[in-house]
């Protein structure tokens, strides 16, 4: 599990392709602590798992389907991507909870800068709008926001100039495509409703005990 709150950028050093699946290969510096041989990091909001790390590479595998339903499938060398590693057990929550499985690419539809800020318009299908609501979370390549304004069309964000600086949005262009994972709670609610199951409290100590694998559910 993740927060969306981005630890540092990396660059793409090469990404590889056969039959679908494929590997990417990410520079990212130095961490605070030493990365472990199959541990799982989010990249652009994709959680993947370690395979190699030397010399401040980090090394994936990458599933076919992954590259289908991310923006990982259109990334090249060089470029930048969105890093965190996963959640340790005690470590603050200052995002929301994310778990790195993206439900669907959006596409970036306006960029304006506001004062000292900036407003992003994201358009994406009604299969994930139905997910966000006004003030509600949503994680965007990894990052996890509030949800500014919301439309039939899609939603709108608003970054403060920190978060432009340390993550990928610096660089985002109108028509790119974007992940976005919706806040799993929603989708716990949703089920919960469709079977006109009682909602059972949501404990800390589930969340510690199980990974976060009792609020999943199966939409």
């Amino acid at each position: 599990m993740f927060t969306g709150l981005i630890q540092k950028k990396g660059r793409i050093a090469a990404l590889e392709r056969s039959g679908g699946a494929g590997s990417l290969v990410v520079e990212s510096g130095d961490w605070d602590r030493p990365v472990q041989l199959g541990e799982s990091i989010a990249v652009q909001g994709v959680c993947l798992t370690v395979t190699q790390y030397e010399e401040e590479q980090l090394s994936f595998d990458v599933l076919g389907e992954t590259f289908r339903c991310t923006n990982l499938g259109e990334k090249h060398a060089g470029q930048t991507v969105n890093l965190e590693r996963a959640l340790r057990q005690g470590d603050p929550l200052g995002g929301h909870m994310v778990q790195g499985h993206v439900d669907d690419r959006g596409t970036v539809h306006a960029i304006q800068s506001v004062d000292r800020d900036y407003r992003v318009t994201i358009h994406c299908e009604p299969e994930l709008l139905r997910y966000v609501v006004f003030k509600g979370s949503i994680a965007v390549d990894g990052i996890s926001l509030t949800v500014a304004a919301v439309d039939e069309q899609g939603f709108t964000v608003h970054i403060i100039p920190h978060t432009w600086e340390v993550t990928t949005f610096g660089e985002m262009q109108v028509g790119d495509a974007v992940n976005l994972e919706a806040d799993p709670l929603a989708k716990y609610v949703e089920k919960a409703l469709k079977t006109q199951q009682p909602l059972l409290p949501i404990r800390w100590q589930d969340v510690q005990e199980t990974g976060y694998d009792a609020l999943k559910g199966d939409c």
